[in-house]
């Protein structure tokens, strides 16, 4: 009898363990297609003169450049609610704005230093969510640092606006790219834990897996944009 029980709950881990990838697997997915919908339109505009005119000669631009920060206060909030086919197309919708906005980064920069800056971004990010993944540390300490910090930069990167400060663009560059390293093992830990708490209902773990796959998008966009702010090489 007692062999029987450790059997069957040999089982049921395997199988837990089996649910838990495959809900990873689709965060990650769902955060390489958004990349790539943002990478592709980016890349296009940015080599496609009348549009980009007709977007950053216009004030066009500003609608542009807000309307990805309009749906991250608006409408993501709302997105637990949505189904999770409209969950989905928010995030692509999403991804496509991100992907118009960043078109004048991959005008400015050449095509070198932009495929160094992803190269770099990957790889920090990719070790970094693998630590998420695997460490036993428990990173929510570090992770509310990390957001502190985030509002901290948030208010410098305001400021310097209108001082417009080179060595100010600089150091904030610098801390976003520790803070923003930091969110990512911090962001997998958290998504991997919120697993064992949906895990029972299919259609809530796949919105979750869709807001997830968000919050590792912008850790990686951020990464990116910073990365380019700090190594790329200005046309």
């Amino acid at each position: 009898m007692e062999y029987t029980k450790q059997v069957f709950s040999a089982k049921e881990g395997v199988k837990y363990d089996e649910g838990l990838r495959a809900y990873m697997l689709s965060v990650y997915n769902y955060m390489t297609i958004g990349l790539g919908i943002t990478g592709l339109l980016a890349y296009a505009v940015a080599n496609f003169p009348p549009l980009f005119n007709l977007i950053f000669g216009t004030p066009l631009q500003w609608v542009v450049m807000l309307a990805p920060l309009a749906m991250i206060f608006l409408v993501m909030p709302k997105m637990m609610s949505f189904s999770v086919e409209k969950a989905q197309v928010t995030f692509y919708i999403f991804a496509g704005l991100m992907g118009l906005s960043l078109s004048s980064l991959f005008a400015a920069f050449t095509g070198e230093s932009i495929a160094r800056a992803l190269l770099v971004t990957a790889s920090l990010f990719g070790s970094m969510s693998l630590y998420g993944y695997t460490t036993k540390r428990d990173l929510s300490a570090m992770g509310s640092f990390m957001i502190m910090g985030l509002i901290g930069v948030i208010i410098a990167s305001l400021v310097n606006l209108f001082m417009q400060s080179s060595a100010m663009q600089f150091a904030i560059s610098i801390l976003s790219v520790i803070i923003f390293t930091g969110l990512t093992a911090y962001d997998t830990q958290r998504i991997k834990a919120i697993y064992y708490q949906v895990a029972g209902s299919s259609e809530i773990a796949s919105k979750v897996a869709i807001y997830g796959a968000l919050s590792l998008y912008m850790d990686f966009i951020n990464l990116f944009i910073q990365m380019l702010h700090l190594f790329g090489d200005r046309k």
